[in-house]
């Protein structure tokens, strides 16, 4: 899907990416918030329904390193992650195309 994203943005598009504020290691999310709701809902739902339609499986918390390297991965040149002082879910992704 990114590749797909990258593919239709011109050439110094701009795409805004929202996850769930977490790391890809376990170990880090222990205070997270929300961490074992977020990971109930990963197993039980998100998951699962990722592998029923052929996809990775990653679910819910893959995490900031794992958004990064698929985003790299996609060949956006650019990653700026943010946060909102409010909002302790979620994350933000700016990715920039070169």
């Amino acid at each position: 899907m990114l590749g797909g994203i990258y593919d239709a943005l011109k050439a110094d598009g701009v795409y805004l990416m929202q996850y769930i504020a977490g790391s890809s290691h376990v170990h880090k999310n222990m205070d997270h918030p929300i961490g074992t709701f977020l990971y109930t809902v990963s197993t039980m739902h998100c998951m699962t329904v990722s592998l029923a339609q052929g996809g990775e499986g990653l679910g819910t918390m893959w995490g900031e390193e794992k958004a990064r390297e698929m985003l790299q991965e996609a060949e956006f040149t650019e990653v700026d992650v943010r946060r909102l002082p409010p909002d302790f879910s979620n994350s933000y992704f700016i990715v920039t195309k070169g």
